[in-house]
Formats: C-alpha cells, sequence, structure tokens
C-alpha cells in the first residue's frame, strides 16, 4: 500500500475500506478499530472529515438508479457539500442502518476520490512492474 495508507490508523483506514466498497456508512462498524466503536458519532466524524479534507472520500447520499433493462437500483448521488458534512454527520440515525425492509435512498454512503484510488493500493513499484509503466 502507499506511505499514506501506512500512517493510517486502523479505524481510518475503515473507512476507506468502506469508501472503496462504496457501502453505506453504517457498514464502517464492523470495521473499526474496537476501542473506537465505543467513541461518540462526532469523534467518528471527525476522522472521517479528515478523509473528506485530505480529498481521499465523499460522503455521498444514495440516488435512485435505473438499469438500461429497466430494473430499479441504487447509486451513490451528488457528494454532500463539505459545509454541510458536519451538521449531517452529527446525525446519530445517519450512522445505524435503515429499518428492515426500509429502502437505502437517501442513506449515507462513502466513495473514494481518484486520490483515496491511489492511497488505498499498491502502487506499481509495490507490485513489481518495471518502471515506467
Amino acid at each position: 500500500m502507499s506511505e499514506e495508507w501506512a500512517t493510517l490508523d486502523e479505524s481510518r483506514r475503515a473507512f476507506m475500506i468502506n469508501a472503496f466498497e462504496i457501502d453505506i456508512l453504517p457498514g464502517v462498524w464492523g470495521d473499526l478499530a474496537e476501542e473506537d466503536k465505543e467513541l461518540p458519532v462526532s469523534a467518528l466524524a471527525a476522522m472521517l472529515l479528515e478523509l473528506v479534507d485530505r480529498g481521499w472520500v465523499e460522503v455521498r447520499r444514495v440516488a435512485p438508479w435505473t438499469a438500461p433493462d429497466g430494473t430499479p437500483g441504487c447509486q451513490p448521488g451528488e457528494p454532500v457539500p463539505r459545509a454541510e458534512l458536519p451538521a449531517v454527520l452529527a446525525d446519530p440515525d445517519a450512522w445505524e442502518y435503515p429499518p428492515d425492509g426500509a429502502e437505502w435512498i437517501g442513506a449515507l454512503t462513502l466513495t473514494e476520490t481518484p486520490e483515496g484510488w491511489r492511497v488505498n493500493r499498491i502502487g506499481p513499484d509495490e507490485a513489481g512492474y518495471p518502471a515506467g509503466t
């Protein structure tokens, strides 16, 4: 992994993994460091905002989508504006899965940016590719 990845603690890596998976925000609970699972949402939000401010992760809302064959589905919508994120992430309900059978439309989801993708992957030199490939 990148040098930046090596500097991240387990919980910040959990947010990066969640973004790689394009999972909804509550999915991060399963990957957080055990000691961080008891932190208040405000502390977790601060961790996530660090990654947003580094340009590695975007917070979006799940939006409806229709496949070419007409099958309904969902996808990440537009990024939530940075100025709105502290208030959005302060809502404890945003950190919980929707009730059984409820739509995920509108739920927060994390996505990685191109820069986040670079941080989250092994570089060509680490993979053994010749220089310049």
